[in-house]
């Protein structure tokens, strides 16, 4: 077993285009996969008196996001909650994407309880089902959880994020955008709009040294250079353009700004949207490192924030979970795994594991 290191190693010298996507997951798809077969042993350990936990989870954390859609499916129709195709054969997931909550989640939902049930729900949600859902829980109710609207919305791609809003839509009947505007207020309002609408230039190809040098000195401008923020500029700015050209143009503020521009953000504004642009400059930077210093904050101390640990273990395993585990052992010393196991018990335990994919 060759080690993240030598992994890393070997696909940062061939550069990242050429890889498939999953070339940075823990979680990926299983090479022997039959979803009739795993939805039978689901159905056996849910069934069991006490209930396999250990089952559910060596099955569920071992197939990737799409596998698990299917073995969603194969329950329905195992429970025979399925509309069959004319011609009686399976339908495909597609035709069948309407039926909610699946079968296969509610009665995982009685079986499993606290934050192994988190988990695994978690997991059987396709990653903007996830998404949606966080974020709709994040703004339901009393008060609202910025911290987990800004951690998603600042580091998903327009790609990602396109997919966020369309099922947002499908799922609650509303515009995320509409729950936005309606939970948030002012400037950092106007930061989170801007960077939901999924708008950001990915057009790469071109490094335009001018443009990186007119925004270092626009941002400058607008912010230290004067008394009081010119935001708005500083939105556009971070919400439009490409990540790379973005790096770039922290890299020349240097030479405008006494200050870097994480120091500056915190000189200039206050409160949400000081923590929003820190955590959207964080993403732009390094994202595997932001997603491992929101691990470590997670577990640092007395009592671990588990819905952060849950969220990013989720959400990350089938992304860049290699890349994450690396920046985390480069900055803590200790591996990610490490901080897992002292951390947390149990069934819990154990699938947050799986999904950190073994000791580095």
């Amino acid at each position: 077993m060759s080690t993240v290191h030598e992994i890393l190693s070997k696909l940062s010298l061939e550069g990242d285009h050429s890889l498939p996507p999953s070339a940075y997951a823990t979680v990926k798809a299983y090479s022997n996969f039959d979803a009739d077969r795993d939805a039978a042993a689901l159905e056996t350990a849910i069934k069991t008196k006490g209930v396999d936990e250990v089952t559910i989870i060596n099955i569920l954390t071992n197939r990737s996001n799409e596998q698990r859609q299917d073995i969603a499916f194969a329950y329905q129709r195992r429970t025979k909650k399925v509309c069959q195709t004319p011609d009686g054969s399976p339908p495909v997931a597609s035709q069948n994407a309407h039926l909610k909550p699946n079968e296969l989640s509610a009665a995982l939902k009685s079986a499993l309880s606290g934050h192994l049930e988190a988990v695994i729900l978690g997991l059987l949600k396709t990653p903007a089902q996830y998404d949606a859902s966080e974020l709709k829980a994040a703004m339901k109710g009393l008060g609202t959880d910025e911290d987990t609207l800004i951690e998603i919305i600042c580091s998903r791609t327009n790609q990602e994020l396109s997919e966020i809003n369309r099922v947002y839509r499908e799922m609650y009947k509303t515009e995320l955008e509409k729950d936005i505007i309606s939970d948030t207020s002012g400037d950092f309002r106007k930061l989170m709009v801007a960077l939901a609408k999924g708008k950001r230039c990915e057009d790469t190809s071109v490094i335009d040294y001018e443009l990186i040098d007119q925004d270092a000195r626009e941002l400058y401008d607008a912010g230290v250079k004067r008394k009081g923020t010119d935001v708005p500029k500083w939105i556009n700015i971070m919400t439009e353009r490409s990540v790379p050209h973005l790096q770039k143009v922290f890299e020349r503020y240097k030479s405008y700004s006494p200050y870097d521009m994480l120091e500056s953000i915190k000189k200039e504004v206050k409160g949400d949207l000081e923590n929003a642009f820190l955590n959207l400059v964080q993403c732009i930077q390094n994202k595997q490192l932001y997603f491992a210093d929101r691990l470590y904050d997670s577990m640092k101390g007395k009592g671990t924030r588990d819905k952060v640990l849950i969220r990013i273990m989720v959400s990350r395993c089938e992304v860049d979970m290699l890349k994450i585990k690396s920046e985390f052992k480069r900055k803590y010393g200790k591996s990610l795994y490490y901080f897992i196991q002292q951390d947390t018990k149990g069934d819990y335990q154990r699938a947050l594991l799986n999904l950190c994919g073994g000791e580095d």
